[in-house]
């Protein structure tokens, strides 16, 4: 099993001296990759329904801040050597594919291949409205397509493309991506259209566990949908072996006493009650599991603990 946790992209922690910590304390601590979310910008009028929480209220909201997740990941590349790098997601639609290929190869570049790419639709009309960019209403149209032009840019010595919604031809994209064919894409999003996206497309399925829509909060709840991508793989023609399936968790709550709740949470109690837990997703052939400590950690202190509390006792037990 591999290992993954978020870096805060906004709030306190969200500064230059605390990324890094983390980011370097994670490498240190063995953790295969960092990941942050993707927003360019906060409206101050957010009536779209976020996917995660019951109620569908943004947590960023009040806020209005958010660092651009292309730049801090650059910024990583810099003060790190091995830790993986993840875009968790990109919002596919929120850039120019050209630009955002020019990006992503770049990062790829300097980080000496240890890029992953997680891409999604995104969830927020008035995001989309603001940008100025393609219709809400045909993101994943616009994904699909999007994604199919930069893996030309990444992968073609002459690249050309003719589609809705981007076009190039006759063009030079230099350099190309370290990694071959092209780094790695995780597709995010829990619904049959991201596990079908995943199975055509890319190289690995993210869901999350607390979606209310589509929720995937048991393994059990998980096989029904990893079954699903694999009846997809298969109609793609691809094994589905050759697709990764990374579980991230916004939930972790380690204690040194065991939780007999009849209803006790996953992901919470004792370090042998959370390894059983992890020991569950890996034997249906989950091999990483992505942890959102920054949503969960009211400080540098409590996150730095969280992580090394996590790494040596409860890995070991799995």
């Amino acid at each position: 099993m591999k290992y993954g946790f978020t870096v805060p992209s906004r709030g306190p922690l969200a500064t230059p001296e605390s990324i890094i910590t983390i980011a370097k304390r994670g490498e240190e601590l063995g953790f295969d990759s960092i990941s942050l979310g993707d927003h360019i910008l906060v409206p101050r009028t957010i009536e779209s329904s976020y996917p995660y929480t019951e109620n569908g209220e943004y947590p960023g909201s009040s806020t209005g801040s958010s660092l651009e997740q292309l730049s801090v990941l650059s910024y990583l590349a810099g003060q790190t050597s091995k830790i993986r790098l993840s875009s968790s997601v990109m919002v596919v639609p929120h850039r120019n594919p050209l630009v955002a290929a020019k990006s992503l190869a770049t990062i790829d570049v300097l980080s000496a291949g240890r890029l992953v790419i997680g891409v999604g639709t995104g969830w927020m009309r008035e995001e989309f409205e603001a940008l100025g960019v393609q219709p809400f209403e045909e993101r994943g149209a616009v994904t699909d397509e999007y994604i199919q032009a930069m893996k030309e840019l990444w992968t073609s010595p002459s690249p050309s493309f003719s589609g809705q919604y981007c076009s190039f031809h006759d063009i030079n994209f230099l350099p190309k991506p370290v990694q071959t064919p092209h780094p790695p894409l995780w597709v995010g999003g829990e619904s049959k259209r991201a596990i079908r996206r995943a199975a055509r497309f890319c190289d690995g399925w993210c869901p999350i566990d607390v979606n209310p829509q589509f929720p995937m909060d048991s393994p059990e709840r998980l096989s029904i949908a990893m079954e699903e991508l694999r009846i997809c793989a298969e109609d793609s023609h691809r094994a589905i072996e050759d697709i990764e399936v990374i579980y991230r968790t916004h939930r972790l709550e380690l204690s040194g006493t065991a939780n007999n709740s009849s209803d006790r949470c996953q992901f919470v109690g004792d370090p042998n009650q959370i390894a059983g837990d992890i020991s569950k997703y890996r034997d249906i052939g989950v091999n990483n599991l992505m942890v959102d400590l920054a949503r969960v950690s009211p400080s540098l202190e409590d996150m730095l603990g969280k992580m090394e509390d996590f790494a040596v006792e409860v890995w070991p037990k799995v």
